[in-house]
């Protein structure tokens, strides 16, 4: 009834002409009487040292806070008193009646420890028997928190901490004012508000209702509950590697334990448990684990892992701190505050960084009802960039620090300033001044205001048998519209061979309609030296080299006069769809240079004919026009997604494989009457098996219809490889060994490669092997075509292989066979993309 008398005396007096006075009196009774009072404090050490991250909550319930970075912590409530709980990690729980509102500050001991408690029976240390309860009583402790509505909050940190002084001009020259004149400062700080609704072991749905990015404010960030799910009563925990957890089914395998003290916290018996990895380098942590006694629930986690564990040389240590409270009405410890600490090193710039997370006001269900959970994971509501500083003052769980609020205010200066209509034409004019380098190196007219860019591209050169050395570069034109999340691109490329005389250009018109329903339109026609095989299995580089130094001039091509059009849309959630058309002139071209610098007597050029390298007459390939109109599907089961007002991200459920369904029909454009229908499906899957590594599938069948007049060059065609070198980074499409014309065809196909990446599972429990992070690499590949026998390699190789943090090379060692031994080789190539 109050507020209700207040709001009709306000709206009544403020409608009149009453005295300024009076107006603002009044004002002040109307929002005391709307808003709740606050309860704020500094928690420290018994020396004053401020302590972080301390679990702050009301006690009983699942309501509260966490300490900032300088010990303070803050939230809002209506009662006059409360009781306190603060809880830390090697530190008493202190509980304390507060008065609303407050501003206090709570010193916290050092916890006392009894190990008088546990009673050694026998010579083993009584750590192993608090983790053999922890483990046999597991899942029924997860299943206590296995369906919960709570309210989440996150907040993200990245600190760049040490710049080389080379480095560090580059980019205060490059970004003025993000960083020090020492190059070091916050580079990213985020944050978000959001109501989660979860049931074990993967359904979610979250809603974030509040974004906010520093130096962004039409930013959205991309901190979401999903990415917060580290949950040790599981097996396995995925840090890049699947890490083993200390209370997994086989955990004994990999950890020793030892148990450092126990104490009390709410008159329940805590275990404080020294992690220990038996192998320092397989993907395990160490630390320190805290277990209830007689419940055997988890009560805390300090535990960290390390680059070489999770198979990234960049990060030197990750720590993940859990801290759980106790609500003694339904007897259940929950995760109130996560944290995840790391710091890195690239090419010598030292980072640091933090993820804090805080789960509240947690209400745990019996079921939830039909239709709460659904594709959608996430939800991005589109104001939720647009909260101002009061919402963010009462509803941010850990308080800002004088950084932090620093960074904020510094960097939306900063955006306001840089996203000035004059500000940015002071820059373009700077950026946009033409250098006489720019001819080689390329050049880049930017209109920031106005949301285009115009590229000229860098001048580059290739070396093949009909070109010999070709130059070529490009102009691109670039318009961005982010409020209706729209863009679109116009390119000219242009090559020009020096020893065929021949300029070929091209142009292509390409606009992305809508992100939201990922729908994009593309146009392109112009002129081109294609290889036969149009998935361009011989990449310009390494045919430029094997040509000049080796002469092995294996890419064989036709010269292509074409016009092709392409729309692609999201049909409906884990189903994409495009259309294709295209026509293309096909004309034969023919060898127009010797030069190499290889001096071997051994080798020479063969001819551009793939049938016949040795006829250097005939190439192989008659004129000939033809119409082509294609299909394409792509099918992700289950897939969930993250809806974004700025865009649809989807995520890809790996307990599915990924399915591609293919049909062309061609027509013939000229005499020869080549017309045929094609149609193809592909399947993708990979697995993995705990921390014994991934398993990666691809196959694809195939089959051509009416192919009598099928031409060569529209075959089916697979990508073998006779140079020995792979620097695409996958090598799921591919062969090792296999010429790469002997086995095209018009007819029925199945191809499959298989390999399985060991992650390291084999390796590392071999001592000083161990220390190289090598992963032991096995694999199948094989092609089944009509009127030939199977084609197979088996294959086995290392990769992670390199110097320090720059690990990104591997080796494959390869045997062939088709009705018999064929022959064998080494592979040498990059690691990336593996299982793409």
């Amino acid at each position: 009834m109050l507020k209700f008398f207040l709001c009709l005396l306000y709206s009544t007096i403020f409608e009149k002409n009453i005295d300024m006075k009076i107006k603002l009196l009044l004002t002040i009774l109307f929002s005391t009487a709307f808003t709740n009072a606050q309860v704020k404090g500094t928690v420290t050490d018994t020396n004053g040292e401020p302590l972080p991250y301390v679990n702050v909550f009301i006690k009983d319930t699942y309501k509260g806070t966490a300490t900032n970075f300088d010990g303070v912590f803050e939230f809002e409530t209506k009662e006059k008193q409360i009781t306190v709980v603060f809880k830390s990690l090697g530190f008493e729980t202190k509980t304390m009646e507060l008065q609303n509102p407050s501003n206090t500050v709570i010193k916290l001991s050092e916890t006392s420890y009894n190990l008088t408690e546990i009673v050694l029976t026998n010579s083993e240390d009584p750590a192993y028997e608090v983790i053999r309860n922890a483990i046999a009583n597991r899942d029924k402790n997860s299943a206590k928190t296995d369906k919960y509505e709570a309210d989440f909050y996150s907040k993200s940190i990245f600190k760049v901490e040490d710049t080389p002084k080379n480095i560090r001009v580059a980019i205060n020259s490059e970004d003025p004012g993000e960083l020090d004149s020492l190059g070091n400062g916050v580079l990213y700080l985020s944050e978000t508000v959001s109501k989660v609704k979860f049931e074990r072991p993967n359904k979610i749905y979250e809603q974030i209702i509040a974004s906010k990015v520093a130096g962004n404010s039409r930013g959205f960030s991309f901190n979401t509950a999903t990415n917060s799910d580290f949950n040790f009563y599981k097996n396995f925990i995925s840090f890049g590697t699947k890490h083993i957890s200390p209370i997994a089914d086989g955990a004994f395998g990999y950890y020793k334990y030892k148990l450092e003290n126990t104490f009390y916290d709410q008159k329940k018996l805590i275990n404080k448990i020294k992690v220990i990895a038996k192998r320092k380098n397989e993907p395990v942590f160490e630390g320190y684990l805290y277990i209830v006694e007689d419940s055997w629930e988890i009560y805390g986690t300090q535990l960290s892992t390390n680059g070489n564990r999770m198979q990234n040389g960049f990060v030197n240590e990750l720590t993940i701190t859990q801290d759980y409270s106790y609500n003694s009405s339904n007897k259940i410890w929950a995760k109130n505050i996560q944290t995840l600490n790391f710091d890195a090193s690239f090419f010598g710039i030292k980072f640091k960084g933090n993820y804090s997370y805080v789960f509240t006001n947690y209400s745990f269900v019996e079921e939830f009802s039909e239709g709460t959970f659904g594709k959608e994971i996430v939800k991005i509501e589109a104001d939720s960039n647009k909260k101002d500083d009061a919402y963010w003052q009462n509803n941010r769980q850990i308080a800002l620090n004088e950084e932090e609020i620093t960074n904020y205010h510094k960097k939306d200066s900063i955006y306001e300033q840089k996203n000035s209509k004059v500000y940015l034409d002071s820059i373009d004019k700077k950026s946009n001044t033409f250098k006489i380098q720019d001819i080689v190196m390329g050049y880049t007219y930017k209109n920031r205001a106005e949301k285009y860019s115009i590229n000229y591209s860098a001048l580059g050169s290739n070396f093949n048998t009909i070109q010999g050395y070709s130059l070529s570069t490009g102009f691109t034109f670039k318009k961005e519209n982010e409020e209706e999340i729209k863009s679109y691109k116009i390119k000219l490329e242009s090559n020009y061979g020096l020893s065929d005389k021949r300029f070929r250009p091209q142009l292509s018109f390409n606009k992305t309609i809508n992100k939201l329903n990922l729908t994009s339109f593309e146009i392109k026609a112009g002129t081109e030296l294609k290889q036969f095989n149009n998935q361009n299995p011989i990449s310009p580089l390494i045919n430029g080299i094997s040509s000049l130094f080796f002469a092995r001039n294996f890419a064989k091509f036709y010269h292509s006069e074409f016009a092709a059009a392409k729309y692609e849309t999201e049909i409906t959630n884990g189903i994409m769809g495009a259309i294709n058309a295209s026509y293309e002139m096909r004309k034969a071209v023919f060898n127009n240079t010797d030069k190499t610098f290889y001096n071997g007597q051994s080798h020479s050029y063969t001819s551009n004919n793939p049938f016949n390298p040795l006829d250097f007459t005939n190439s192989g390939l008659v004129k000939n026009d033809i119409y082509k109109i294609g299909f394409n599907t792509e099918i992700n089961f289950d897939q969930k997604y993250i809806s974004r007002p700025d865009g649809k991200i989807r995520v890809k459920n790996n307990k599915y494989p990924v399915l591609n369904f293919n049909f062309t029909k061609a027509f013939s454009g000229s005499e020869l009457k080549n017309s045929y229908e094609f149609l193809s499906s592909n399947l993708k899957y990979n697995h993995t098996f705990g921390n014994k590594g991934t398993t990666y599938l691809n196959l694809e069948a195939g089959t051509f219809f009416n192919n009598k007049n099928v031409q060569f060059i529209d075959q089916k065609h697979f990508n073998g490889n006779q140079t020995h070198i792979n620097l695409n980074g996958s090598y799921l499409n591919s062969f090792a060994l296999l010429p790469y014309y002997t086995h095209s065809t018009a007819n029925n196909y199945l191809e499959l490669h298989a390999e399985h990446n060991f992650k390291g599972f084999l390796l590392n429990k071999i001592p000083l092997i161990n220390k190289l992070q090598w992963n032991t690499i096995i694999g199948l590949h094989q092609i089944s075509t009509h009127g030939q026998k199977p084609y197979q390699e088996l294959s086995a190789g290392l990769d992670n292989i390199g110097i320090g943090a720059y690990k990104f090379f591997r080796v494959n060692y390869v045997r062939s066979y088709q009705n018999g031994y064929q022959g064998d080789g080494f592979l040498f190539g990059l690691k990336f993309n593996l299982g793409e």
